[in-house]
């Protein structure tokens, strides 16, 4: 039952002992607020979450003992990319994701920090595209230094906006290992231009993403970069 798998992703989440606030825990485990507030009650009222008078949730006593040996590492990542995901976005005006590296050569957005703009890119946590797409796949196939067959792969397996040449496709992840970021202008999405640097020393892989409407963008492609590597530096260091 899906109302299990939330529950369970919640004690996950709650096992390294740190407590949390509503907003946090629903970000985290990609819940809405209302339902998350519905279970953290129940887990209140079944004892095993404790809420402190600070609106902060975290594992009743009896349940901390061993909760790390099945703590969640993506639920981790998540709560400490969280914050800064969203501090970034309101910085560049513009929705800054998290992906993760999931099976059938996919990713999959796991975390995203969304800009207060009026007119905006819409993303969704869940949401998967083709490993070898947007900034994403250049950014992670230069990080991983993938072979241009198996790249090739990867690059026929998407569909692209426009028309775009693998001899160009494979220059353009050269051209990111160079520069440590990635860019896709348009090519993976009609009119939007996204920048992707790859998260070091993980495992599964993770890759950060900024996406512009490509004639709107007030930064550029180094600054933004810059940004994602400090970002996905501190992510690596946990």
């Amino acid at each position: 039952m899906r109302s299990v798998s939330h529950a369970f992703a919640i004690l996950r989440l709650l096992a390294d002992g740190e407590a949390r606030t509503l907003s946090e825990i629903a970000r985290a485990c990609s819940l809405s607020p209302s339902s998350c507030l519905a279970l953290l009650r129940t887990l209140v009222a079944e004892r095993v979450l404790i809420a402190a008078a600070s609106k902060r949730y975290a594992l009743a006593p009896a349940w901390r003992e061993g909760a790390a040996r099945w703590a969640d590492p993506q639920a981790r990542m998540i709560a400490l990319a969280q914050p800064q995901l969203d501090r970034l976005a309101r910085t560049l005006d513009a929705p800054v994701g998290l992906w993760c590296v999931v099976p059938r050569e996919r990713l999959q957005l796991i975390a995203l920090g969304e800009s207060g703009a009026a007119t905006r890119i819409h993303m969704q946590v869940g949401q998967r595209q083709p490993i070898g797409g947007g900034a994403t796949g250049r950014a992670l196939a230069a990080a991983q230094g993938v072979d241009p067959a198996r790249l090739e792969t990867r690059f026929t397996a998407v569909r692209w906006e426009r028309p775009l040449e693998f001899a160009l496709y494979l220059q353009q992840v050269s051209d990111a290992a160079q520069a440590g970021y990635a860019v896709d202008d348009r090519y993976g999405h009609a009119g939007v231009r996204s920048i992707a640097v790859a998260v070091p020393r993980t495992d599964p892989a993770l890759c950060l993403s900024v996406s512009f409407f490509a004639d709107a963008a007030r930064h550029t492609d180094a600054a933004v970069g810059a940004a994602l590597q400090e970002l996905a530096a501190q992510l690596a260091r946990g």
